[in-house]
């Protein structure tokens, strides 16, 4: 079962979406505490995966403080720090969160892009040219069937641009 899932990066909206749609509802239990209308999965059926976008990946705002280049690095852990031409990294630049949903005790593989191209809305692009995450080698959803991923990158500028750049993030989750 695969999930996959883009979330925007730098000044949007949040989005999510899930593949593995379920079928049509059956009857569920009536003394259950919390009823649902999703059918269990069938014996050798894996329950299917969904994301949740709880936060999009967002460097707020950076300021150049001339010609050259520079980085804006943005941990998963929330550190920032910034290197050459760029100023001060914004307090409220916020690393990505995404909740993986499916089945408990599952070990997940998880595949972000190696870089992202961000584009503005004056012309012109910038580039995160690393994404990483704080998971661990061999991610497995907790009992509940969650797993929380949070994402940062590293955003290299060069040259005088100026606008507000977007782009989004595929993230691709499958069972091992």
């Amino acid at each position: 079962m695969l999930g996959r899932i883009s979330f925007p990066a730098l000044f949007v909206a949040l989005a999510a979406s899930g593949l593995g749609a379920p079928g049509p509802a059956e009857a569920q239990c009536r003394l259950c505490s919390t009823p649902t209308t999703t059918p269990d999965a069938k014996p050798g059926e894996a329950k299917p995966i969904r994301l949740e976008v709880r936060t999009a990946l967002d460097f707020d705002r950076l300021i150049l403080l001339g010609p050259g280049s520079g980085q804006a690095i943005l941990s998963p852990d929330g550190t920032r720090q910034t290197l050459g031409a760029i100023g001060g990294l914004s307090g409220r630049a916020v690393v990505a969160e995404v909740i993986i949903h499916g089945e408990p005790g599952r070990s997940v593989r998880v595949d972000l892009p190696r870089s992202i191209e961000l584009y503005g809305l004056k012309g012109g692009s910038v580039r995160i040219d690393s994404l990483v995450s704080d998971l661990s080698d061999l991610p497995v959803l907790d009992g509940a069937g969650q797993l929380k991923v949070r994402i940062g990158g590293e955003l290299r500028v060069s040259g005088d641009i100026d606008g507000d750049f977007r782009g989004d993030v595929p993230v691709m989750v499958d069972y091992l």
